[in-house]
């Protein structure tokens, strides 16, 4: 389960890199460095959350993931339900 976990960490450091980064963009709409880190941000998360979603099942519901073959949602823990080492 440890790559599981690791790809889940990697998810979430993405999401508040990329969050953190359209805060600052909301004050600095012009800075081209930002935008493109941002960019970039988006691009590896989006890559993450479809590996992590192949092997694993989604981890948005309600239109934000296909279900192909079978209904994967409860097929695995729930996010709470997820025992981190060491905690997050």
């Amino acid at each position: 389960m440890s790559d599981r976990l690791s790809l889940l960490r990697r998810i979430m450091e993405l999401q508040f890199t990329a969050t953190d980064l359209n805060l600052f963009l909301d004050t600095h709409p012009d800075d081209q460095r930002a935008l493109a880190d941002y960019n970039a941000t988006v691009q590896e998360l989006r890559t993450a959350v479809s590996m992590y979603e192949m092997r694993y099942g989604p981890l948005i519901n309600y239109g934000f993931s296909e279900s192909s073959g079978t209904w994967r949602w409860v097929d695995e823990p729930w996010p709470w339900e997820i025992v981190f080492e060491g905690g997050i």
